[in-house]
């Protein structure tokens, strides 16, 4: 499946998550243009491996936990590739388990199914609660071959007939289809075999439908060369926090705790899927603008160190069906992340944390820093030097000016069609330089650059051809390519084919006046874009 944001395809343009889920895509778009998944996957084992502080346990299953005074001690999982067994203690703990497993094995209060409208004053929900979610589905994908590839379904395959897709329309079949959705209706996590063959027989239905109804003559030299056999799944049990995200808070809320944003529609399926030919596949009300999530619905609120990111954290049924798509569940992981550090490092819970406005907004800057979106957030990084220098530049574009790049904020804040209502980057004819000036030198280590990605451009992996007609499986031309870095009479760093947003350059220590970013290429813009440049002592 194709990771799905807060910019939702291309309905809110210039929305992608920044942070470390853009890092990925990036990598990934110049890395594999071939669009391979299972090259996306060595993708994510390098980032993992290649990271000194993080220990990978892989075929790996967590069984058990061991709470002690309302907080997780120890956790026990399991490698039966391996025959290990591992206990694994923590002052700190993140369930991003999507099924909330370990909040299961803690005792965190939790909750499936679909609430009442009645208990959240929420239009989208049933009037009547329900155990009822939204259903799984499994994919597959098709390739054109020169020759005639015939098809014979298994006995076991449904049959399917035009009525049944009446609301579910075939227009390509090079990648299957987020339709076929089963089991919302029974217990999503003990039913998951009984799930997985339906939507297989289901699969191979509509790919017997496609191949020899004789409605498709098209698809004659079409052959599946894959089909998915884990259900993916939406719908689970969700850990309650001490803030549960409600429909409401989607539509027009802001939150002081903020840490990431969301923007997908909250997109409501009927439980039973592909068994109700009769009713379209989902629904959907869009947010008039992308939504914060805030850290109170990020944590569980009856264990102490319990910390949540995914389609597990505290919302109601509605909220969840926009916040569960992956880009949204990537920046709370990135924001959880952060905060499990920043609580070990000042001795605090996640409930101290988020009780205390000094410390929020600490965590808030840390994760600007990161490159993460926060609504309406601004860098105000006490610890950032070039926050108090003057900006210069060879020239400016326009609005763009050169002053921008220590203005606080790292994206142009779009408009509707995705133009910039807000512009927030400098701009100028590559090549060209821009020059931080202090009054007094300043004693410099690092310097961090963030450049313009093309955020108004869509970039994910997808086997959906029309998900790749806005998207560059390569270097994003916006992007600087060449530059270097100069300050007190030295070559501080030199970079040459850059496609990352976000680089850090660390050197030695330097006392300096000045720091000058030189550009010489980009990726194929005739303008340098910057949008900050950041001075760490």
């Amino acid at each position: 499946m194709h990771v799905v944001g807060a910019n939702h395809h291309t309905a809110r343009p210039g929305w992608r998550e920044g942070g470390l889920i853009e890092e990925l895509r990036l990598a990934d778009a110049v890395n594999n243009p071939q669009r391979s998944w299972e090259l996306w996957d060595l993708l994510l084992y390098d980032k993992v491996v290649s990271e000194a502080n993080i220990t990978l346990l892989l075929e790996t299953t967590l069984y058990s936990a061991s709470v002690t005074d309302g907080r997780i001690s120890e956790i026990a999982a399991r490698c039966d590739k391996s025959e290990h067994l591992y206990r694994i203690r923590a002052k700190m703990f993140c369930d991003c388990t999507g099924d909330s497993r370990l909040g299961l094995e803690a005792g965190a209060e939790m909750r499936s199914g679909r609430e009442a409208r009645a208990e959240f004053g929420e239009s989208l929900a049933p009037e009547q609660p329900e155990n009822r979610t939204l259903g799984s589905s499994i994919l597959f994908t098709s390739r054109l071959y020169r020759n005639p590839m015939p098809f014979t379904a298994p006995a076991w395959a449904r049959r399917i007939t035009k009525e049944q897709l009446i609301h579910r329309q075939i227009t390509s079949w090079e990648y299957g289809y987020w339709w076929i959705e089963w089991g919302g209706d029974k217990d999503i996590i003990a039913d998951n075999e009984r799930i997985r063959f339906e939507l297989l027989s289901i699969v191979m239905g509509v790919w017997d439908y496609i191949k020899n109804s004789g409605a498709f003559p098209d698809s004659r030299y079409w052959a599946m060369d894959w089909v998915g056999m884990m259900p993916g799944k939406r719908g689970s049990r969700r850990l309650m926090g001490d803030y549960v995200l409600k429909q409401q808070d989607l539509m027009k809320a802001s939150f002081a705790d903020a840490v990431a944003i969301g923007g997908w529609p909250m997109d409501g399926h009927p439980p039973e899927g592909f068994d109700r030919p009769d009713l379209p596949p989902n629904t959907v009300l869009r947010p008039s603008e992308v939504y914060d999530i805030p850290l109170r619905s990020l944590y569980s609120r009856n264990i102490g160190n319990l910390f949540m990111a995914g389609r597990n954290i505290s919302a109601s049924y509605v909220a969840f069906t926009s916040a569960r798509v992956m880009a949204t569940c990537a920046v709370e992981g990135q924001a959880i992340g952060t905060a499990a550090a920043q609580c070990l490092e000042r001795n605090l819970r996640p409930r101290a944390l988020a009780r205390d406005p000094k410390e929020v907004a600490r965590l808030q800057q840390a994760l600007l820093r990161d490159d993460q979106t926060i609504k309406g957030a601004r860098n105000q990084d006490p610890l950032d030097l070039a926050r108090a220098a003057t900006v210069s530049a060879s020239a400016e574009s326009g609005d763009a000016k050169a002053a921008l790049v220590i203005d606080g904020v790292t994206r142009n804040i779009p408009d509707r069609r995705g133009d910039p209502a807000e512009v927030h980057q400098w701009v100028a004819s590559a090549p060209a330089w821009i020059e931080l000036r202090w009054a007094r030198p300043q004693r410099i280590r690092m310097v961090q650059i963030t450049f313009d990605t093309g955020f108004k451009r869509q970039l994910t992996l997808s086997a959906q051809e029309s998900q790749n007609v806005n998207l560059l499986r390569a270097p994003q031309p916006e992007t600087v390519r060449d530059y270097r870095v100069t300050g007190g009479g030295r070559v501080l760093a030199e970079v040459k084919g850059n496609f990352q947003r976000q680089r850090r350059h660390p050197f030695d220590p330097v006392e300096t006046d000045s720091v000058r970013i030189e550009i010489s290429a980009t990726n194929g813009d005739a303008a340098a874009r910057v949008f900050e440049i950041r001075c760490y002592e």
